[in-house]
C-alpha cells in the first residue's frame, strides 16, 4: 500500500476519532449542564427519610431566562384566601374573614360583597376557596368553600349563590355539601375548589389535624382527608370510583391525604394535580387518579412537629401512591395553577405554588409527570402567598395573607 494512501486512511480515522471524541464531549456537556444546577433547597431535612425514586425531592434548580416583574397591586385585602378570574378579566377573591371582593387587574378593590352565609374564621377557618361558574356570563353563579359551625364540631362546607347585576352582594346563597363527620377543630379544612371538564365541581378536604380525626383520611365512610367530586347540587357525580362499594361516601375521588390547599388541571394531559401539607417535613406535589390512595397518615417524608415518627415511620407500602415529589424542609404549599399563556414560553405547562412559611412562589418544571426543574420567584418580598391564578391577560395574580395582590409578567 503507498505511503499516501496510509496517510490518508490515518487522517480519516483520526478525524472520526476526533469527530466521535466531540460528540462525546459535547453530549457530556450537555448531560453535565442539565445537572449542574443546585437544588433551590440548601437546608438541613428534619429526616432521614430517603426519597423512593431519583428526583423525588432537591432536584436541580432552574432560572427564568425572561425577565419578569412581579407588582403589588395592592395591599388593602384583610387575610385574602382564594382568587379566581371573572370572564371580563377581573378577578373575585375571598378574605379569609368571611368577605369577597372584586379587584381590576390595576389594583382598584371592590367594597365588601353582602350575602355570603357567617363562616367560622377561627384558626385556619374563613372563606376559603372559589370559582365562578363555567357559565358565568348567562347565570353569574359563584361556588365557594368555607368552615362552617355545626352541632359537634366544624365542617368544610361548599356553598353557592348568584352575583348580584350591581356586584354588592350574593343572592340565594345556598349550602350545597358538607364534609362529614364535624370535628371540634379549627384545622386542616382544605378548602380549594376547582370545576372540571364537565362542569362538575373537584373540593379538597383535610383531615382535621388531630391524631384522633387523622385515621380518618383513610376511611371510605368519612369525607376528612379526601378530594371529593359533586355536581352543582352537592349530589355525588355518576362514575365516581366508590359510588357501589358499600359503606363508602359516593362523592369521593380519592383519599389518604393531609391537608390538601392547591388543585389543578394540567392544561394538556387535563391530569388533575394537588399540594398537600406535610408534617414537618413532607409536603406533597401529586397526581390524583381517581379511587387511589395517597397514604397518609399510614405513609409519609414527615416526621410529627415534636420530632417524633409519624405511626410506623414508613414512606412506602403496597397500594399507596407515592408522591410526584415532596419538600423537606416545608414548602407550606397552599393555592396552586398552571400556567398556559404564551407571554412567556419557557413557563408554559409549569406549575406555579403559593408557599406560605417558606415565603416564595415555587415554580415546577414537569416532564412525563416528573418534576426536572424547581425555581424560587418574588423570594425577596418576605410574604406568604396564599393563592394564585392565571389572569385572561397572561399574567399570574397572587395574593398573600398580608394581604397584597401581585401581578406577575413579563417585563
Amino acid at each position: 500500500m503507498s505511503k499516501s494512501i496510509l496517510l490518508t486512511l490515518a487522517g480519516a480515522a483520526f478525524a472520526i476519532a476526533s469527530c466521535q471524541n466531540k460528540t462525546s464531549e459535547s453530549s457530556d456537556a450537555a448531560k453535565k449542564d442539565s445537572t449542574a444546577a443546585a437544588p433551590v433547597e440548601t437546608q438541613k431535612a428534619n429526616s432521614d427519610y430517603k426519597p423512593s425514586f431519583e428526583g423525588q425531592t432537591r432536584i436541580g434548580g432552574v432560572k427564568s431566562n425572561t425577565a419578569y416583574e412581579g407588582k403589588v397591586l395592592t395591599s388593602d385585602l384583610k387575610n385574602p384566601w382564594g382568587v379566581t378570574t371573572l370572564p371580563d378579566g377581573r378577578l373575585i377573591i375571598t378574605e379569609k374573614a368571611g368577605t369577597m371582593r372584586i379587584a381590576t387587574t390595576d389594583g382598584k378593590v371592590s367594597a365588601p360583597i353582602t350575602g355570603i352565609p357567617e363562616v367560622n374564621a377561627e384558626g385556619q377557618g374563613g372563606l376559603l376557596g372559589i370559582r365562578v361558574d363555567p357559565e358565568f356570563e348567562k347565570n353569574r353563579m359563584v361556588y365557594w368553600v368555607f368552615a362552617e359551625k355545626q352541632p359537634g364540631g366544624n365542617l368544610t362546607s361548599v356553598a353557592k349563590g348568584k352575583l348580584s347585576a350591581d356586584e354588592k352582594k350574593i343572592e340565594g346563597a345556598t349550602v350545597i355539601y358538607r364534609a362529614t363527620p364535624a370535628f371540634p377543630s379549627n384545622l386542616h379544612y382544605g378548602g380549594r375548589i376547582l370545576f372540571d371538564k364537565q362542569g362538575d365541581l373537584i373540593i379538597s378536604t383535610g383531615e382535621r389535624s388531630d391524631t384522633i380525626s387523622r385515621p380518618q383520611a383513610q376511611q371510605l365512610n368519612s369525607s376528612l382527608g379526601k378530594v371529593i367530586r359533586i355536581s352543582k347540587d352537592g349530589k355525588p357525580v355518576k362514575g365516581n370510583p366508590f359510588e357501589s362499594k358499600a359503606g363508602a361516601k359516593p362523592e369521593l375521588y380519592s383519599y389518604g391525604h393531609r391537608n390538601v390547599q392547591g388543585l389543578a388541571f394540567h392544561p394538556v394531559s387535563g391530569d388533575l394535580w394537588e399540594v398537600e401539607f406535610g408534617p414537618r417535613g413532607g409536603d406533597e406535589l401529586n397526581r390524583i387518579e381517581a379511587g387511589k390512595n395517597y397514604g397518609w397518615p399510614t405513609i409519609t417524608y414527615g416526621i410529627e412537629y415534636s420530632g417524633k415518627k409519624v405511626g410506623d415511620s414508613i414512606q412506602v407500602k403496597e397500594g399507596m401512591e407515592q408522591p410526584v415529589y415532596y419538600w423537606d424542609p416545608v414548602l407550606s404549599p397552599s393555592g396552586i395553577t398552571f400556567y398556559s399563556s404564551d407571554s412567556i414560553p419557557e413557563w408554559k405547562n409549569n406549575l406555579f405554588i403559593g408557599g406560605l412559611s417558606s415565603m416564595h412562589i415555587a415554580r415546577l418544571v414537569i416532564e412525563n409527570n416528573k418534576v426536572v426543574g424547581e425555581e424560587r420567584i418574588l423570594a425577596s418580598e418576605g410574604q406568604r402567598f396564599r393563592d394564585i391564578t392565571e389572569g385572561k391577560d397572561g399574567a399570574l395574580y397572587a395574593v398573600t395573607d398580608q394581604g397584597r395582590l401581585y401581578r406577575i409578567y413579563k417585563k
